[in-house]
C-alpha cells in the first residue's frame, strides 16, 4: 500500500519527469495525478534560472548577458519543450489550410517559418521582461512566473479537448477538475 509520503514523492518525480528533463530517481509514475505537483517543478526551473543570473550578475556580467543565462537554464532544464510546442503550434496555425494539415505539420519533427518567427519573438520578449525585472530587482516575479505558467496547466488540460486522439496531451490524461483547480 502506497503510504502518503511514498504517493507525495511519486507526484513530484512523475511532473519533474513529465515538465524537465532532469536526472531523476527511480519511482513509480503517477501519471495525471502528478499535476497538482507541477507548480512545484516550476518553483524549481524558476528558482534554478534565478541562481543562475544572480551569479552571472555577481560575476559582473549585464542584466542582458544575465538574462540570457536565466533563459538558456530554463530551456536546458526543460528540453524546450514549451518552445517545441510553441514552433509547432506556430507552423500547424499557419501553415496548413486544413485541420489534418494543420495537425500534420504540428507532428513533423522540422520547424518552419512560423515556428522560427515565433520562438525568436517569444525569446526576445522573454528576454526583454527579464532584463527590465532583473533591473528593478524583482527576482521573485521570475520565479512566480514559472510557478504560474505550470500552475495553469492543468485547468487548460481540463477544459481544452485534446487536438488529436494520440498526441502527448491525450496520453498524459486529463487531470480531475479538484486537481486542477489545486
Amino acid at each position: 500500500m502506497e503510504t502518503a509520503l511514498i504517493r507525495l514523492r511519486n507526484d513530484i518525480l512523475t511532473g519533474a519527469g513529465l515538465l524537465t528533463r532532469l536526472p531523476l530517481p527511480a519511482h513509480q509514475p503517477s501519471g495525471i495525478r502528478s499535476a497538482w505537483a507541477w507548480p512545484l517543478v516550476g518553483l524549481v526551473i524558476g528558482a534554478m534560472a534565478v541562481v543562475a543570473g544572480a551569479g552571472a550578475m555577481w560575476l559582473g556580467l549585464s542584466a542582458g548577458a544575465a538574462a540570457v543565462v536565466m533563459l538558456l537554464v530554463q530551456v536546458m532544464m526543460t528540453g524546450g519543450l514549451h518552445e517545441d510546442g510553441l514552433a509547432d503550434t506556430a507552423d500547424g496555425l499557419w501553415g496548413g489550410w486544413t485541420r489534418d494539415r494543420r495537425l500534420e505539420i504540428m507532428r513533423d519533427s522540422r520547424i518552419g517559418s512560423y515556428g522560427v518567427i515565433a520562438l525568436v519573438l517569444a525569446l526576445l520578449a522573454r528576454w526583454t521582461v527579464v532584463v527590465q525585472l532583473i533591473a528593478v530587482g524583482h527576482w521573485g516575479a521570475i520565479v512566480a512566473a514559472a510557478v504560474l505558467s505550470r500552475g495553469v496547466l492543468p485547468g487548460v488540460m481540463a477544459l481544452v479537448p485534446n487536438a488529436r486522439s494520440d498526441g502527448l496531451s491525450k496520453g498524459v490524461g486529463r487531470p480531475e477538475t479538484k486537481t486542477a483547480w489545486m
